[in-house]
């Protein structure tokens, strides 16, 4: 019998917890060729809805689950770093997690089962339809990622999913089965999040440890720590306490929305103010280009950058010294690759603040990290002909502010 189904007919009489730890002895079990049996990377195309009866005047949220250490299955419940992660299926933790009847009308997508890094550009791809379509019928949806490239898997979703409804990442540092594990409550806040409405418009923001960050701001900054999650310089959106969502500040993606230019605040007009033009359903995914990032470090060489651009690499996000330096020996590799077609996109290796100038095929990230402006790069060439035309949609997404000045009183004097 496979691990899945023998968790599945434990469900309704164990606890997940109880469960886990006979089907751990399954998981470990060799398979007939000898080899550790891996649970199936299940691809499950329609939401399940959770076996609790729908309330109609409650809201209805979708989780979208892609494995990572929240469903992780620990070796003992006190192996806080010993654990199979994308283990255990959405729909099972869903089940344990006690009142959400009074929170949302919940279904499940499992859309993978695998830690996050595991993850293809590609498959991200199917992952942001996944949440559009999801959308069309649901008020709000939670993504489940393993948080070693949670914030890029994020900011991913950010930049393509086209609906403006609330879109809420999360995982956990722990996994669901050990004690004092943050997964059980990240989830349920997260689909609070979700549920609140409150985000709408916000893109896609990240929900772990109680707190609220922007996706695009935020960045992962301990490797077991609860609190890894910060967002420098600018701080959280907000925070969650018990079922109350108490927003603080909003993005600049969500200002965007007031910056009417005089005319009137419609859906229509913040749709356009709000949306960027990187619309996966306009382009295959085999369009979507390779970009690396160079770690500039003292006297570093520049044949990694040779080696790319001989490569066919399309895109190179430096992570520079300071206000983004790079050594003598990269900018000279830099300045061949540029002419071999290659574009760079400047980012700082210091964790915080903005990198400006640059000309031509090289463009300020401004406050992105380099592993958020290579997914920006990325978007740029995939959408876009010609430098001038890369620049432009780049520069402009990368230093994402809002002006609402126009649509506040005025209070100059006559």
């Amino acid at each position: 019998m496979s691990f899945h189904r023998n968790v599945a007919a434990m469900r309704g009489r164990v606890p997940l917890a109880v469960a886990a730890a006979v089907a751990l002895m399954l998981v470990f079990l060799p398979g007939a060729d000898g080899a550790p049996a891996h649970p199936p990377q299940a691809v499950q195309t329609v939401p399940k809805s959770v076996v609790r009866a729908a309330d109609e005047a409650l809201p209805t949220v979708t989780v979208v689950a892609t494995g990572g250490t929240m469903a992780g299955l620990s070796d003992t419940p006190t192996s806080f770093q010993r654990y199979r992660a994308g283990t255990l299926l959405m729909e099972d933790m869903l089940a344990e997690v006690p009142n959400l009847d009074e929170v949302a009308n919940v279904n499940s997508l499992q859309f993978g089962n695998k830690g996050s890094g595991g993850y293809t550009i590609a498959e991200l791809y199917d992952l942001s339809l996944a949440v559009d379509n999801a959308l069309k019928t649901s008020d709000g949806v939670v993504v489940t990622t393993g948080t070693d490239t949670m914030e890029e898997i994020g900011y991913f979703l950010d930049l393509t999913v086209q609906s403006p409804k609330p879109v809420v990442i999360t995982g956990a540092m722990r996994p669901w089965t050990v004690i004092g594990s943050d997964a059980q409550a990240n989830l349920f806040n997260a689909i609070v999040t979700a549920a609140s409405g409150k985000t709408a418009w916000f893109g896609t923001v990240l929900m772990l440890n109680d707190e609220i960050h922007a996706v695009r701001d935020v960045t992962k900054t301990s490797s077991y720590r609860m609190d890894t999650f910060q967002t420098p310089e600018l701080g959280i959106l907000g925070y969650v306490d018990d079922l109350k969502v108490r927003i603080m500040r909003m993005p600049a993606r969500a200002l965007r929305v007031f910056e009417t230019r005089g005319s009137v605040v419609t859906t229509a007009n913040a749709l356009r103010n709000w949306r960027t033009p990187f619309d996966l359903t306009t382009i295959d995914k085999a369009e979507l280009p390779r970009v690396e990032i160079f770690y500039n470090a003292q006297e570093a060489g520049g044949e990694a950058i040779d080696a790319w651009a001989a490569a066919g690499v399309e895109g190179i996000v430096t992570a520079g010294t300071g206000a983004g330096g790079i050594s003598g020996a990269a900018s000279q590799a830099r300045n061949r690759a540029v002419q071999a077609g290659v574009m760079f996109a400047s980012t700082t290796r210091t964790g915080s603040g903005s990198v400006y100038g640059g000309s031509g095929a090289v463009f300020p990230a401004d406050s992105l990290n380099a592993q958020h402006a290579r997914l920006l790069l990325m978007m740029a060439l995939a959408f876009n002909d010609g430098v001038e035309e890369v620049r432009a949609d780049f520069i402009e997404w990368a230093s994402l502010q809002a002006d609402i000045t126009s649509a506040l009183p005025s209070l100059r004097t006559s």
